[in-house]
């Protein structure tokens, strides 16, 4: 794995998470009611926040994720968190001349994604996909990104049909639940060879002449 990046576009600033961004995104959590963030993990406490973070750094020290702090690249504030998160790297058969040798995963996830109220539905999100997958197709080379939502969330279940992504089923009884119980997951991919089709789409979607895309954010993994 290379060392921490930042994306960047017209529309959003993906900058690898720390604790500096603790406080703005504690803020975000506490001045909005808990249910604009559905059943995605948003900690409201600073207890809760400060693991959050240390969660998503110890993630990035052992390689398996590249975390971020969103930032709306109009107004420079953090609007909330992403990550490149689950990086598989294949154990290939000697010689096989699929391989990697340069360190760089074989597939992705993309997740744990929760955005301010203000930023929620506009082109943020939707810039912030397409420079995620951008990074793990283009630059890692991942042969699949996966996406997974709680099965009861329409909204992230739409998004990711929204950019492109094909749903593969639902993983009963799967993990934790943000709101205490225990989840189904609704599972969805892009792979490599549907990349161009939704790196287009998603596109088009930011030549919209509407910053409002109708776009609702993606909830984390778990």
């Amino acid at each position: 794995m290379s060392q921490p990046v930042t994306l960047q576009n017209q529309f959003v600033r993906l900058e690898p998470l720390s604790h500096a961004h603790i406080p703005a995104l504690l803020g975000i959590a506490q001045s909005n009611p808990r249910d604009v963030y559905a059943l995605t993990n948003v900690p409201d406490t600073i207890s809760g926040m400060t693991a959050y973070v240390d969660a998503a750094l110890e993630m990035a020290a052992q390689g398996r994720a590249a975390p971020f702090a969103t930032i709306d690249a109009l107004s420079g504030s953090v609007v909330g968190s992403s990550r490149l998160a689950n990086l598989e790297f294949w154990a290939w058969a000697m010689g096989n001349p699929l391989a990697k040798s340069d360190g760089t995963p074989d597939a992705a996830e993309i997740g744990w994604t929760w955005l301010a109220p203000a930023a929620q539905r506009t082109k943020i999100n939707t810039a912030a996909k397409l420079l995620m997958l951008s990074h793990a197709f283009e630059t890692w080379q991942v042969r699949r990104v996966t996406l997974k939502t709680d099965a009861r969330n329409e909204r992230s279940r739409n998004a990711m049909l929204r950019i492109g992504a094909s749903f593969e089923g639902v993983l009963r009884c799967h993990v934790p639940a943000s709101d205490g119980g225990v989840r189904d997951s609704a599972m969805y991919s892009i792979l490599e060879s549907e990349w161009l089709g939704v790196k287009l789409r998603l596109e088009g979607m930011l030549l919209s002449s509407d910053r409002r895309t109708g776009e609702p954010p993606l909830a984390p993994t778990g």
